[in-house]
């Protein structure tokens, strides 16, 4: 115990008797033992009223101390040289592809300031596909690619010609592609992250999936683990740090964020009055998350063993980033007045150093030992995922060409002598003569540096990043699940929503691919008539049910459990997505061809994720996008946010997803067909987006020969015209609007004797991508006989206007109307919407029966066939208001 000794106060000599105490119990129980009577400590001052200081923070020093650091177990400085090299080679070819195509592009700072962080993840952690354990999933920071390629070309799996076509993807041979993108570099990208914080909500959803599959059954127990990079500029996406309490809740410690803090964003400091890994513990820490801070330098050990005062740990506390920033950019001795020169303690800390050893005291994130230490702590705790915050310098050994400085993001050139500083920094062996051409430089396949890193690669079980495509098919359901679709409801009313749950409820029990079915919602299972799968399949939950649900006594009651299959995700889109992609990217990642169908309120889908959306199919994501209550009149009275009029025409611009509009049980039957066939057997990259509604009425039986119509895009549902004879015009119906289209169809015929056909439209998309293919074709092939677009196809031969009625935004049906033969009136739903009932919306948007009569009848009578009177009486029949204004102005 202390001494009482004469000058030392009371309060002196009891905080040293506690210091003391917790020291003892640290030396000789062990940490973990301290941690528990500090907790027992802390709640019985609480309960004694005492008022405790916030601990969401802990101080500005590295979390793991110097004598809790592992030895490191590899050759540091074979691996020193190793880095540099890539280093080299990741600006070379930045450099080199803006001499020779100026305003390519690329970013040489990102890696420059993150190349520890991977090249310690390389040699020591990042597990290939030949591990006994599996892959580990690494979702790259999407700016630091130059040097994952410079990284692949050492090692003898990117050819020198692709590095040097650098962002030239149309060359010969191809360049690499910008960023991670699977879609282009099919074989080596896994998982495209650039869009920021893309990869950090991805890495979430995807470490609990593969929970998700453990719990089922669907593949044994690992350690596998995903780790997501990221910068802390990239943090203020909502997306990244919006899921990372579930990723707690669920205690996911297969999961480990890596935060490169080189304290500036895009433009310049990213907390310049603040301190950003400070901010970042709270967050995490609040958020329940293991936390490691990487912040000093082996370089600093022997300063804080020395300052027996504090006066050090004070100092790095109240220093703001902006001002860390400064010193990575100013010289040792700005450093040694402006931080060591604070007071006399600090100063006596680096009497015995010069300048120059000043400035290089390094940042943590640029120490491998320190992030060595980091990573093994991380992967070998357990109950929660980590978060490694490294702090680092951005554009690190760029010297005056932007080390630390807010324009390094920016920087694509060096000239000679920065490209001659950088070289001598990293002891690059290239002679001066050839600098000036940045050339990639990679050292005899028997070097010692290429002999350690295929060593190290082997030891972790083979490449990464490396994708693997389409592995195992799956057995079709037996054709006769869907029957009862195909024979229709009869006088029943159901609406399509109501059938396609049937259905999911039905692949869901089918012996061949039930259990490969990964049902997804965010929090609306009810509102689309899900909840009969509750009880039967289960809702994930990876601790249990550990409470008795209020609804237990009703026969469908909220079922959760270990192994349930349907994934209720909370009120999240993104979050939803997220899942989606990592279950219809599980055939590359996991070789396990899940099959999700992810149903959500469909203004919510490509409004409101689509960037997500376009990430899916970045991936080659497979599955089944089911939008619900679609359109922009069939959910009434939910007004303006919720109605629908866009998610087709957004999906026009998503190359890989087939996009589909069915108004009846049969078509959503023959397109889930389809696509399990296309997808999950004939192995294309493509998923689907079907649209689904709340809108009831009969269901009718399937027309003969449709099936493929259904597929291309349209079809001729029913005709009234004689036997032979000619119809007077085309309805082209979709979705919602198919039945107000039939209905029109019946008036015409009886109330004014014009026989029309009535034409199913269950796809616009594919109509306008088949066209325009046609085109393309007749274009390149000027002496072969002409092609005719399927839709002109199917209403060629018959000089008759087509009126399109649809509960989408007008510009969907316009994209094909060109290669309508005998021109094309469209109706559609332009505007905002309202709340009221469907009858009331479809009068307002102008697209109901009384429209599309109106319609038909007005475009006739232009043509000769019709009366205007015939029109005029038409109008005042309905009691449509000629002079209101159009929708799209209201």
């Amino acid at each position: 115990m202390a001494q009482d000794r004469p000058g030392r106060s009371h309060d002196e000599v009891q905080r040293r008797e506690w210091l003391e105490s917790l020291e003892s119990v640290v030396h000789s129980d062990g940490a973990d033992k301290a941690s528990g009577i500090l907790d027992q400590i802390s709640q019985r001052a609480s309960e004694l009223g005492v008022q405790q200081p916030s601990t969401v923070s802990t101080p500005y020093v590295n979390t793991i101390p110097v004598e809790r650091q592992p030895e490191y177990p590899g050759d540091l400085e074979l691996e020193e040289r190793i880095t540099a090299l890539i280093r080299w080679n990741a600006m070379a070819m930045v450099v080199k592809a803006n001499k020779e195509e100026s305003g390519i592009g690329g970013h040489i700072s990102t890696y420059a300031s993150a190349a520890t962080l991977y090249e310690v993840g390389f040699n020591h952690f990042f597990r290939g596909r030949d591990n006994p354990h599996g892959s580990d999933l690494v979702y790259f920071q999407g700016h630091a690619t130059p040097g994952i390629y410079a990284r692949a070309f050492l090692e003898g799996r990117l050819e020198k010609e692709r590095i040097c076509h650098f962002r030239r993807e149309l060359m010969d041979p191809p360049g690499v592609s910008s960023y991670p993108h699977p879609w282009l570099m099919p074989d080596f990208w896994s998982f495209p992250t650039v869009s920021m914080g893309l990869g950090p909500i991805m890495s979430i959803y995807h470490a609990r999936f593969i929970k998700y599959l453990e719990g089922r059954g669907l593949k044994e127990p690992d350690d596998r683990k995903v780790w997501a990079f990221l910068g802390d500029g990239e943090t203020d996406e909502p997306e990244s740090l919006g899921s990372i309490s579930l990723a707690a809740r669920e205690g996911l410690d297969n999961l480990i964020f890596v935060i490169n803090c080189n304290l500036q964003r895009l433009d310049g400091p990213v907390r310049g009055s603040g301190k950003v890994i400070q901010e970042l513990e709270s967050v995490f820490r609040g958020a329940g998350w293991n936390v490691v801070k990487v912040i000093w330098g082996s370089d600093w050990d022997p300063l804080f063993e020395k300052d027996t005062s504090g006066a050090l740990r004070r100092r790095v506390q109240e220093l703001v980033d902006g001002q860390y920033q400064k010193y990575a950019v100013e010289s040792g001795s700005y450093v040694r007045k402006d931080f060591f020169g604070k007071s006399p303690e600090l100063e006596k800390l680096v009497r015995e150093l010069s300048d120059e050893q000043i400035k290089k005291l390094k940042r943590g994130g640029h120490d491998p030992e320190k992030v060595y230490a980091a990573y093994k702590a991380a992967v070998e705790h357990r109950g929660q995922p980590t978060v490694i915050l490294a702090q680092t310098i951005k554009g690190y050994g760029m010297g005056s060409a932007g080390e630390g400085m807010n324009i390094a993001h920016q920087q694509k050139k060096l000239n000679e002598e920065q490209l001659k500083a950088f070289r001598g920094r990293f002891s690059v062996p290239l002679p001066d003569e050839v600098v000036e051409q940045a050339p990639l430089y990679c050292p005899d396949e028997n070097s010692p540096e290429i002999e350690y890193l295929h060593k190290r690669r082997e030891a972790l079980g083979g490449p990464i990043p490396h994708r693997k495509g389409f592995q195992s098919k799956i057995t079709l359901p037996e054709k006769s699940i869907f029957d009862e679709f195909f024979q229709g409801t009869g006088d029943r009313a159901v609406s399509t929503t109501m059938a396609y749950v049937r259905m999911l409820a039905k692949v869901l029990k089918d012996k061949n691919i039930g259990k490969l079915i990964v049902p997804i919602v965010p929090d609306e299972a009810r509102t689309f008539g899900m909840d009969a799968l509750f009880r039967q399949f289960g809702i994930y939950a990876r601790f249990g049910q550990k409470y008795e649900p209020v609804d237990r006594e009703n026969l469908l009651y909220y079922k959760e459990t270990t192994n349930g299959q349907i994934l209720e995700e909370g009120i999240t889109e993104a979050g939803s997505l997220s899942t989606f992609v990592a279950a219809g990217t599980a055939y590359s990642n996991h070789g396990i061809p899940t099959i999700p169908f992810f149903t959500f309120y469909s203004m919510f889908g490509m409004q409101r994720v689509g960037d997500l959306v376009w990430a899916a199919g970045d991936s080659r994501c497979k599955g089944f996008l089911v939008g619900g209550t679609a359109g922009r009149t069939t959910l009434p009275g939910e007004g303006l946010q919720h109605q629908d009029g866009n998610s087709h025409l957004f999906a026009m611009a998503i190359p890989n997803m087939k996009a589909y509009d069915p108004a009846f049980a049969y078509e959503i039957a023959v397109i889930i067909q389809d696509g399990l066939q296309r997808m999950y057997v004939d192995g294309e990259d493509v998923f689907y987006y079907i649209t689904v509604m709340n809108d009831n009425y009969r269901q009718p039986a399937m027309p003969e020969g449709v099936e493929e119509g259904i597929i291309r895009g349209m079809y001729r549902y029913a005709s009234t015209a004689e036997k032979g004879g000619q119809v007077q015009a085309n309805l082209l119906g979709s979705g919602a609007i198919l039945p107000e289209t039939i209905e029109a169809q019946r008036i015409l015929k009886e109330d004014y004797g014009i026989p029309t056909d009535v034409w199913s439209v269950t796809s616009y998309k594919e109509l306008y991508r088949d066209a325009i293919s046609v085109d393309r074709w007749n274009r390149l092939h000027p002496g072969s006989e002409t092609r005719a677009p399927y839709v002109m196809e199917c209403l060629s031969g018959k000089d008759v206007p087509s009126i399109a009625s649809l509960d989408y935004v007008k510009s969907l049906a316009l994209s094909v109307a060109r290669w309508v033969p005998g021109g094309m009136v469209v109706l559609g739903t332009d505007g905002f919407g309202r709340s009221e009932g469907r009858a009331a919306l479809r009068k307002f948007f102008e697209v109901g029966t009384a429209d599309i009569v109106v319609a038909t009848l007005s475009e006739l009578s232009r043509r000769g066939a019709v009366e205007s009177k015939t029109v005029e009486s038409a109008i005042k029949k309905f009691g449509i208001d000629p002079d209101v204004p159009e929708a799209v102005v209201r």
